[in-house]
């Protein structure tokens, strides 16, 4: 899988990028989609753990805040997109992770996206979902959608702490524990909120 040029081409984007390049110090992990969608998600769930859990105590090391773990999902789920399959799990993540400092993005394959000054960003080859640490003064811009959420990683400090601890273990049982977090639906939102399958995240 080479994802050279589309890296490079993000740098534009990213002033951490470059440097983290440079260090050997943005890697990818490639999952290939077998199964139904919970299973998929399942998988890309603990992926995203495993892989935070790898860069908690990394950060705090010199230059750690330029780690960066991409986990990539090949492969198709019979009549679901990426987007779809990729959804809990990031709202999982971001919520169990951010507040110890652990951000997580989503990037889907062949979709065009814009930032939140309108520059287009490059197209993504492939679906993954970043996983790094936090900027603090920078993310909370990115979480404005879910303001307690937003609030947390501005003052994230990693205690440590078993960010499980008050989870379920199966599956399906955390992400209906996870819908707690779901922001309330904006009056101007409603019309595109109801029309989206209603197991999925809002944000």
């Amino acid at each position: 899988m080479d994802i050279s040029g589309y890296v490079e081409r993000m740098t534009a984007h990213c002033p951490y990028l470059t440097p983290s390049v440079e260090r050997g110090s943005t890697t990818w992990t490639v999952y290939r989609a077998e199964g139904d969608q919970d299973a998929v998600e399942a998988e890309l769930f603990h992926a995203g753990a495993q892989a935070a859990e790898w860069l908690r105590p990394l950060i705090h090391r010199p230059q750690g805040f330029l780690r960066c773990e991409n986990i990539v999902i090949l492969g198709e789920v019979p009549k679901v997109r990426h987007r779809d399959v990729m959804a809990w799990p990031h709202w999982v993540l971001k919520n169990l992770y951010g507040p110890v400092g652990i951000m997580f993005g989503k990037f889907y394959a062949g979709e065009e996206e814009d930032t939140r000054a309108g520059a287009r960003i490059p197209v993504a080859p492939v679906s993954f979902l970043p996983v790094r640490a936090a900027i603090r003064r920078r993310d909370p811009q990115f979480l404005r959608a879910t303001p307690d959420l937003a609030a947390a990683v501005a003052v994230a400090d990693d205690d440590g702490r078993d960010v499980f601890e008050h989870t379920p273990d199966d599956w399906t049982e955390i992400r209906t524990w996870a819908k707690r977090f779901l922001p309330p639906v904006q009056p101007s939102t409603a019309s595109r909120t109801t029309s989206a399958p209603p197991s999925q995240p809002g944000s």
